[in-house]
């Protein structure tokens, strides 16, 4: 009896062993999963304890807010490099929709405005500081480079194989690619999203990934390493840099600009002033020298010699 037991036992055990460890967000790292169920598994994000959808991408504002939680407090498979805090990441105010808050603010109560990117458009205010409307960044624009060791491809074979790439890897709608260029080993692409229906994921989200994914910091739970490959051969990307287009301009003060242009102005006024004090000085030490020398010959001249 005891062996049939021990049998039986093991099955078990077998059988919840993969069913435990299935229990993982494949869209989020930081996500943390528990089995709930017979074949419910529910995560739940670090830092918000806000439900996840793995089938789809994570908003950039509860990612963000993740990746600010300390070290000690996140899954113990975190990737060792970790993050930079001088990569631009902040805590963010989110809705319960995961969009990120307009207005934001720090511990020493500075506060700006943001983009639906969570990217600041205005210039930093005290707590009174008023962000009427949380304006959509509409075009997103990514411009990277290949490795030079990579041989040139084809235009049409980069465009097919990125376009695969947003569109599996990070479930993005090929509507929203507006345009991919490639000039080697230069590639720019557009994203264009004026508007996102509630089941499409947000380019501001896809370009958040791809980021983390080029720096070697992937987001997925796999963490594996970005491929790209045109027609088998594989595109090295070196460096990356991602501009946001909003619907409205920002709203940077021109008391700032003028600073700024009056600081310029300043900078080269003094530099023309010593400019000129030292062509001046010159000049007078040159002019004085070659009086000395005239008189000194005046002189001479009037000095009658001795035979």
């Amino acid at each position: 009896m005891e062996p049939l037991f021990g049998v039986m036992l093991g099955l078990i055990l077998a059988v919840a062993s993969p069913a435990h460890n299935s229990c993982t967000c494949a869209t989020n790292k930081w996500a943390v999963c528990a089995q709930d169920g017979p074949g419910n598994c529910t995560c739940r994000l670090v830092g918000s304890d806000h439900p996840v959808d793995c089938s789809t991408l994570t908003s950039k504002c509860f990612l963000m807010k993740a990746e600010m939680i300390p070290l000690k407090e996140k899954r113990l498979w975190r990737p060792p490099h970790g993050l930079s805090d001088t990569d631009g990441i902040y805590n963010p105010d989110c809705e319960d929709s995961g969009v990120f808050k307009a207005r934001q603010c720090n511990q020493s109560s500075s506060c700006w405005c943001v983009n639906s990117a969570g990217v600041r458009r205005t210039e930093r205010g005290d707590r009174s500081l008023s962000c009427s409307e949380l304006v959509r960044t509409r075009w997103i624009y990514i411009e990277l480079t290949h490795k030079r060791s990579s041989s040139a491809f084809d235009v049409p074979d980069v465009a097919k194989a990125l376009t695969e790439l947003f569109e599996s890897r990070y479930k993005l709608d090929p509507k929203y690619i507006a345009a991919i260029k490639y000039d080697p080993p230069l590639i720019q692409i557009r994203l264009d999203q004026s508007k996102k229906p509630r089941w499409d994921v947000d380019i501001a989200d896809v370009a958040y990934y791809f980021e983390k994914d080029v720096n070697n910091d992937s987001i997925f739970h796999s963490n594996s390493k970005l491929t790209v490959s045109v027609n088998g051969d594989a595109l090295d990307i070196e460096k990356l840099w991602i501009y946001y287009v909003d619907e409205k301009p920002p709203e940077f003060c021109m008391r700032q600009l003028a600073a700024g242009i009056s600081a310029v102005v300043t900078v080269v006024v003094l530099t023309a002033g010593i400019g000129i004090a030292v062509l001046l000085i010159l000049r007078w030490l040159h002019t004085r020298k070659y009086r000395k020398f005239e008189s000194k010959e005046m002189r001479e001249i009037k000095t009658p010699s001795l035979q």
